[in-house]
């Protein structure tokens, strides 16, 4: 079974429990610890996303400072304005980039995508933390979802393998990983009724569901992103995993969506959507 589950399982395992490690502290110390590390985060896939779409080069220089600093401007003005301080200053780095980029006859397209891609989910996922009625659980609740949906469609995938799910996007992604992916989220979903029992079990599992697919969309769509360019990896930052973005694409999907569901019941979860 090792042999199937790849000889990185090591590098993996290691590299995935800092990061749990690190995520949890930041939770745990509240929004402004987590708004911090959303903004270092943000900081690392600007220049990851920089160095994809303009080369290494570009991304090591001055020219990614306007993104690098509004992805993470925009995670720390959400936590003490709100979203729209934070959608703001996400507007004004991506037309600074892009201004910049013009002038240099750079592509200034991708800046301002990924300014808006990255910005918003970053954004989404501190406006949901920083709820001060549910902002902990409900940031404890996405990620254990969408790591069940990473761990678990990535052991059926391996395990079981057949058709493939994109083979022109990501040749290793299959349909039984998908389902993998969905299932166990759907449980871990389930099992968060234990810490948010107004949301119920049934509920909080077709949520999980829900969001295992929104997660996987964001998995593919980042490898789409690479792909165009012909990358592997955003970067090598984190050992076995690649990048920060080949990390967290599924809970930046996953974010958002939950965002917009919260934001559409009129707060977050545990004072609106799933409560």
């Amino acid at each position: 079974m090792r042999e199937k589950l790849g000889a990185d399982l090591g590098a993996r395992a290691k590299s995935g429990l800092v990061l749990v490690i690190a995520a949890a502290l930041a939770l745990g110390l509240g929004g402004g610890t987590t708004a911090l590390l959303a903004a270092l985060a943000g900081a690392a896939m600007g220049w990851e996303w920089r160095g994809v779409s303009l080369g290494r080069q570009e991304s090591d220089g001055l020219g990614s400072a306007p993104l690098m600093a509004g992805l993470a401007g925009a995670a720390l003005a959400t936590w003490a304005f709100g979203p729209l301080a934070g959608i703001a200053l996400l507007i004004l780095g991506a037309g600074v980039g892009a201004f910049l980029d013009h002038r240099r006859g750079l592509d200034w397209r991708w800046g301002v995508l990924g300014a808006s891609a990255l910005g918003a989910a970053l954004c989404a996922f501190v406006w949901l933390r920083g709820d001060e009625a549910a902002g902990l659980r409900t940031a404890v609740w996405l990620i254990a979802v969408v790591a069940a949906t990473d761990i678990g469609a990535w052991a059926a995938g391996r395990l079981i393998g057949g058709p493939k799910l994109a083979p022109k996007i990501s040749p290793k992604k299959t349909w039984a990983g998908l389902a993998g992916g969905v299932t166990a989220a759907a449980v871990v979903g389930a099992l968060g009724s234990l810490w948010i029992p107004e949301g119920g079990a049934a509920g909080l599992a077709v949520f999980g569901a829900l969001l295992a697919v929104a997660a996987q969309g964001g998995d593919l769509a980042e490898s789409a992103f690479k792909r165009r360019f012909g990358v592997k990896d955003a970067s090598a930052l984190i050992p076995g995993h690649g990048g920060v973005m080949d990390r967290v694409d599924g809970l930046m999907a996953a974010s958002l969506v939950l965002a917009v569901i919260s934001a559409a019941f009129g707060a977050a979860l545990g004072g609106g959507a799933l409560s």
